[in-house]
């Protein structure tokens, strides 16, 4: 492919998979261990001679009532007397006739960090990643759910873990198979990780999937040097687009919107961005929608996918805002996280949505006192924030944790394990799949 640089083949980084099954293993000290939560060592005594007073429970004092369990039928109701048999033996003959297609609908819905440890069963689960079969079911099942990866440098050896965030429990996943450039992470989409960064003196943009440990850089923009960028995913075409606005550092203001499109393999110049300040480098997508804060004129700025044009929104940021965060939430849903308060006793953690009617911010949440002390103890100290699926993580690397908001269940939670992560990582959300193409 003319342009498209280096590509890595999901066969040859068969030596990079091995370590992702033991990654997590004892033996590996570097590793991050799973948290398990703290149980009580006590017990309740249920001993009827742990109490000190006793009823009379005569037959003569008793009505017996005579009931079968609720929504059991006789026949069932009778089989939960019968003695369960441990030492049922299963048979490898009929197991190992087990229909192909069975199989692989059933490997589809077992968790992707388990399938490398299932991978050491045979030869015929060896080479799974690379079936169309297995992969065409597993295009087809539930999500795994949201997850947190977190990147960072260790030696310039990049490094990468991610968080389960059903299952609870984090995974060292190798990125050893990524060239050895200075490059630094943009985000992810629907099971894709998109980095920038520079080879040599050349700025350079690659995407890559994880979990089948394969990558490709993309052609150079029009304009190629260092830009804010976006990656979007359309889960139902197959493709993805990455969106290019102004310079990173907001000094060149002349550089038009440019757009990958996976489809072309080719990007695509657009409007340039109205002459303004931005507040952040911050960006957030939603409903094929950009947004960006500026500072002059205040409010926001919208970039529209499919029309290719830049429009302003008045709408104003709430007063003492310190720092603020654009978060895209599901459908049309856009949140802004941020500190409010100029004194360190008196600051607390917000969290507004925008009225797409009134161009207003409507507060609908804030942080508890007890988690933003213990969060962020210094009033100038920084934070990250990032957001998916009306999820809103909060990462303060100074103090090495990591907390989670969801909006919908309006529930505050600490992730467990963020201390064992580097104070400099990158956090996005990501969402683990085999089937994510970066073609």
């Amino acid at each position: 492919m003319d342009g498209a640089g280096k590509s890595s083949e999901s066969g040859s980084a068969a030596s990079s998979l091995k370590s992702m099954e033991n990654g997590c293993s004892g033996k590996d000290d570097g590793c991050p261990k799973q948290v398990s939560p703290l149980r009580g060592g006590g017990s309740r005594n249920t001993s009827p001679l742990g109490c000190v007073r006793s009823r009379n429970t005569s037959p003569s004092r008793q009505k017996v009532v005579k009931t079968k369990p609720r929504g059991l039928d006789e026949e069932t109701a009778s089989t939960f007397g019968k003695a369960i048999h441990p030492d049922v033996q299963m048979e490898d003959n009929i197991w190992a006739m087990l229909p192909e297609d069975l199989l692989n609908e059933i490997l589809a819905r077992v968790p992707p960090f388990m399938i490398f440890r299932l991978r050491c069963v045979c030869k015929r689960w060896n080479t799974i990643l690379q079936d169309r079969s297995f992969l065409k079911f597993h295009s087809q099942v539930p999500s795994h759910g949201p997850c947190l990866l977190t990147f960072w440098k260790n030696s310039q050896t990049p490094q990468c873990s991610v968080f389960s965030l059903p299952l609870k429990t984090w995974y060292r996943i190798p990125f050893t198979f990524l060239p050895q450039w200075a490059f630094w992470l943009v985000g992810s989409s629907a099971g894709l990780v998109c980095f920038s960064g520079l080879d040599g003196l050349s700025f350079k943009t690659l995407v890559c999937n994880p979990l089948t440990q394969t990558w490709r850089t993309l052609p150079s923009m029009h304009y190629n040097q260092q830009r804010q960028l976006i990656m979007v995913v359309d889960k139902k075409d197959r493709s993805f687009k990455i969106i290019a606005t102004s310079d990173i550092y907001g000094d060149n203001k002349s550089l038009p919107t440019e757009v990958y499109d996976s489809k072309l393999n080719s990007w695509s110049i657009h409007q340039i961005m109205p002459a303004v300040n931005l507040c952040s480098s911050k960006m957030a997508y939603c409903d094929s929608r950009l947004y960006l804060e500026t500072l002059s004129p205040l409010g926001l700025m919208m970039y529209r996918l499919d029309t290719g044009y830049w429009e302003h929104i008045p709408a104003r940021f709430p007063r003492s805002l310190l720092d603020g965060y654009l978060v895209a939430g599901t459908q049309k849903r856009l949140f802004l996280v941020g500190r409010i308060g100029l004194y360190s006793t008196l600051q607390s953690m917000r969290i507004w949505e925008l009225d797409h009617t009134k161009f207003i911010w409507v507060e609908i949440s804030r942080m508890p006192p007890k988690y933003f002390r213990s969060l962020l103890r210094l009033s100038a100290e920084r934070f990250e924030c990032s957001g998916q699926d009306n999820l809103i993580c909060f990462t303060s690397w100074n103090q090495g944790k990591g907390l989670l908001y969801d909006v919908d269940k309006k529930v505050w939670s600490w992730i467990a394990g963020c201390a064992l992560q580097s104070y400099n990582s990158q956090v996005c959300f990501y969402e683990p799949r085999f089937d994510a193409s970066i073609y």
